[in-house]
């Protein structure tokens, strides 16, 4: 369902998620709390990530919920969009693994 992202042992995954440009966001409602990362200046269109211990769960959220009473959104939890997403969260764990971890 989520486009999958492993997070080495050594890294922080929320780390990675603030260097990358997310921010938390809480849910009053379900006491949730997960990242979010806009594409523009309203708050839709969003990169939208969920944490499951060292899994970054990441989907993108297209519109706000359309109908009162659901949960439901247009969300793309696949695509060319969400995979490009993907790789540049990789890449900014690469670059803290090297900062991290370089040989001196």
């Amino acid at each position: 369902m989520f486009m999958k992202i492993e997070v080495a042992p050594q890294l922080n995954p929320e780390e990675i998620l603030r260097r990358a440009g997310y921010f938390k966001l809480v849910t009053k409602k379900h006491d949730q709390i997960s990242w979010v990362r806009r594409l523009g200046s309203g708050f839709y269109p969003r990169f939208h990530v969920y944490l499951a211990g060292r899994i970054i769960n990441l989907h993108l959220d297209q519109k706000q919920v359309s109908y009162q009473g659901t949960a439901a959104h247009s969300g793309e939890y696949a695509g060319s969009v969400v995979e490009a997403e993907a790789l540049r969260i990789v890449e900014v764990a690469n670059q803290i693994m090297k900062e991290k971890f370089v040989d001196i």
